[in-house]
């Protein structure tokens, strides 16, 4: 009895076929589970250069290790692919039930490859898998669709969808399930590219069994305990994430309309207390008691008079201060606009910031915005703007590119107001006032990402933010460390209390392998998992050069940001420097032929 399945389920959909395929035990030693064997897998069979929409992607779908055993807080889902934003290998993480159900049916991972030949969903129960034409399901929205796959297969199926965005190939489209979204890099885009509206399983319950059963139980026990009595797991299940907004507020590195600032007035009127007022249920997902999550009416839009799930903090930052808006109503319903066309609310405002400063510095005019007047803070012309990308109509077509392909084609010194590294738009954290955020947003594999390593140390204070150097090594470690969260999955809401040492206990007695007993092993399963992802950049054509900031981030100066204020990366070759030695790589960010081998990787 072990809790992970050693099986996967691998699907072509040009030709409709579909086979089961061990996974050795071997790899879950090396890469664990989701995110870490998924990049495996793809390092393995794409060759390079291929075009994220080129039917030859991959598109993987990964559960963690430890899903659906009791646990809390370890059941999300993780989808792997070459982004068609950032031509890096990418992962992204959702929540919901999906993932669960795709355990129940006893794989750890499904490959899809190929291309339909029509508009098609896959429905996978006890007899197999099959394939479905899906010509009636397009233009639905996520929500719809779901309900209407319940309709048709049974009120236990749990899909993962894509909306209108994904159909229209809007470059950061997401895969929805149930509320929730694996939103980032355009992993919808390529669900799309590949002609597939759905994917739906409806199976029996069937929960894995740990190895030392007992032993295990009293761990989940334990963890249990600890949950229930652990402040932030209570400040998670009453606030959710919109209480982050204020504290980023007061250390000065909330971004304000497009990166100009770091403060905003009337952060109040959007804190998570306000947030709290406006929450009529608790929303979160399977098996976890933290309940993040929180439904709230909408009032405008396609869902008008429904509720949704949100907003995040995240969104709170995209819809509201860095477009110079603090109307509390207004992001939820620009959170639901985003969630009916599916696509990813960082990415969504990021390009619309980007386009309201080009329209302020009037580089774009009315006539390149479809008459839209992209004054910040204007919450019409915004909102319209939201349908357009969602459509990829009209001045949307060209923002649904992100912001580093909308620049390229503007021309005339847009680049500099793009606010993205390797193509992937920059979430609300300004890496000016926390440096090792800087450092750790610029060498994330997947590119801008907030959650490829988070030091957390610098936003508590223990360390002072502003220093650039000594960081390299920090870095490197809660990037390993955040490697292999993401390899379990442990949801970074749901796993309070636990750390890489409790991480090897619940491994061990789950899944009877003692090479997990040992705290430094996952570590170095951590660093191996950054290696890999790393070379399937290098074989891209990324190196050094790529571990960038925007040039407002190393040139202009933080402004009204409090204590941030004035504040500037300076040192970011330093911090490179440092960070590549703590990893064993070249001074180009090349992980070395002796680093490779001590991690068992081969070229």
């Amino acid at each position: 009895m072990t809790t992970y399945a050693g099986k996967l389920l691998r699907i072509n959909l040009t030709d409709s076929t579909w086979q089961e395929e061990e996974i050795s035990e071997t790899s879950y030693k090396l890469y664990l589970s989701a995110r870490g064997l998924a990049a495996k897998y793809l390092y393995d069979e794409l060759r390079p250069h291929v075009d994220p929409l080129d039917p030859e992607n991959r598109l993987i779908f990964s559960i963690g290790i430890l899903a659906a055993t009791g646990l809390q807080g370890f059941s999300k889902w993780c989808v792997t692919s070459k982004s068609p934003l950032t031509n890096t290998v990418f992962r992204s993480i959702s929540g919901g039930n999906f993932g669960v159900w795709m355990k129940y049916a006893g794989y750890d991972l499904m490959i899809i490859q190929g291309k339909a030949a029509v508009p098609s969903y896959l429905y996978l129960d006890t007899n197999g898998l099959q394939f479905h034409p899906a010509g009636s399901l397009l233009g639905l929205d996520p929500r719809e669709l779901q309900e209407k796959l319940k309709e048709i297969h049974g009120s236990r199926t749990e899909s993962a969808c894509i909306g209108l965005a994904g159909e229209k190939l809007v470059r950061y489209a997401a895969i929805c399930a149930g509320e929730r979204t694996a939103a980032r890099g355009g992993m919808g885009t390529v669900m799309g590219a590949k002609n597939l509206k759905a994917v739906a399983i409806n199976v029996p319950v069937q929960k894995p069994a740990a190895f030392h059963e007992s032993e295990f139980e009293a761990l989940v026990k334990e963890q249990i305990h600890i949950l229930k009595g652990h402040p932030r797991r209570e400040n998670m299940n009453t606030f959710g994430t919109p209480y982050i907004t204020t504290v980023v507020n007061a250390l000065g590195v909330l971004p304000v309309r497009n990166f100009q600032e770091g403060s905003i007035q009337q952060v109040e009127d959007i804190s998570g207390d306000v947030f709290y007022a406006l929450k009529r249920a608790k929303a979160g997902c399977y098996h976890c008691m933290t309940r993040c999550g929180g439904m709230r009416n909408v009032t405008n839009g396609p869902f008008k008079d429904s509720m949704i799930d949100g907003p995040e903090y995240e969104t709170i930052y995209a819809f509201g201060p860095l477009l110079g808006i603090t109307d509390k109503q207004f992001i939820i319903n620009a959170n639901a606009a985003c969630d009916y066309y599916g696509i990813d609310t960082i990415s969504t405002g990021v390009c619309i910031a980007f386009a309201c400063e080009l329209f302020e510095k009037g580089i774009l005019t009315t006539a390149d915005t479809d008459g839209l007047d992209l004054s910040w803070g204007n919450k019409h012309s915004i909102f319209s703007l939201i349908k357009k990308i969602g459509k990829r109509e009209g001045f949307g077509h060209l923002l649904g590119e992100g912001v580093k392909i909308a620049a390229g084609d503007i021309g005339a010194d847009a680049s500099s107001y793009a606010m993205h590294i390797k193509g992937l738009e920059l979430p609300g954290y300004d890496p000016r006032g926390i440096k090792g955020y800087g450092l750790s947003m610029a060498t994330s594999n997947i590119g801008g990402s907030h959650m490829y390593g988070r030091p957390r140390a610098e936003l508590a204070g223990k360390i002072d933010p502003f220093t650039e150097e000594g960081k390299g090594a920090s870095i490197a470690k809660v990037q390993k460390e955040q490697a292999v969260e993401d390899s379990l999955i442990a949801c970074t809401f749901g796993n309070s209390g636990l750390d890489v040492a409790k991480y090897a206990q619940l491994l061990t007695t789950a899944a009877g392998m003692e090479e997990f007993t040992e705290e430094n092993n996952l570590f170095r399963i951590g660093e191996r998992i950054l290696c890999i992802e790393r070379c399937f950049n290098i074989r891209e054509g990324f190196g050094r050069k790529d571990d960038s900031l925007p040039t407002r981030l190393t040139s202009e100066p933080l402004r009204k940001a409090g204590a941030s204020t004035g504040q500037v990366v300076r040192s970011l070759e330093t911090l490179l420097d440092e960070y590549y030695e703590a990893l064993g790589y070249t001074a180009q960010g090349v992980p070395s032929a002796e680093k490779m081998s001590d991690l068992g990787i081969e070229e």
